[in-house]
């Protein structure tokens, strides 16, 4: 029985190191945060209490999204709308400078860098947020960053990586959840 057991975990973490460092670009299309591979029931949309919350978490998961396909140009465009809900909420101004940064810069690697921090700081209000409904993911990517690691945000348990793309799409673990209270 101990063999079998050892043996499944060997296979576990054999698995989860594979999937950590995928480096063949996948002929699968990355799917939005919305759409749920997994055969499970369908997740229920998150929706917060505070209208301007909601809305700066779906512009979120929107930027989130095109950072998945490796979409500098939808990244700019998806921060610049971010950036504009950020500014109407209280004490977000580090937020929606992180948002502007994105916005301004042409380079994904900067993108995902301050996409990081944004991330950071947007956690934490989402934490203090009042959800109506919908559970809301911490993930977290350890190779993020030159091995930093990083977290994010996601409507979805199952990972798709907004650091790696393709390169690493299924890299990373849920950490939390946030939901009704």
């Amino acid at each position: 029985m101990y063999k079998v057991s050892l043996r499944n975990s060997v296979f576990a973490l054999a698995f989860i190191f594979a999937s950590c460092n995928q480096s063949q670009q996948s002929s699968e299309t990355v799917k939005a945060d919305s759409v749920s591979t997994v055969s499970a029931a369908p997740a229920v949309p998150v929706e917060l209490k505070d209208p301007d919350s909601n809305k700066a978490y779906e512009l979120y998961i929107k930027l989130k999204d095109v950072l998945v396909k490796s979409s500098s140009a939808e990244a700019r465009a998806a921060a610049k709308e971010l950036s504009v809900v950020l500014h109407k909420l209280p004490n977000q101004s580090n937020a929606a400078s992180l948002s502007d940064k994105i916005a301004e810069s042409s380079d994904l690697k900067d993108q995902r860098v301050n996409f990081t921090t944004l991330s950071n700081d947007l956690i934490v209000l989402f934490k203090q947020a009042e959800v109506n409904s919908g559970t809301m993911f911490v993930q977290y990517c350890p190779m993020a960053n030159d091995g930093e690691g990083a977290y994010w945000l996601a409507s979805e348990e199952e990972i798709r990586n907004p650091y790696y793309g393709d390169e690493m799409l299924n890299c990373g673990e849920v950490k939390e959840s946030i939901k009704k209270k």
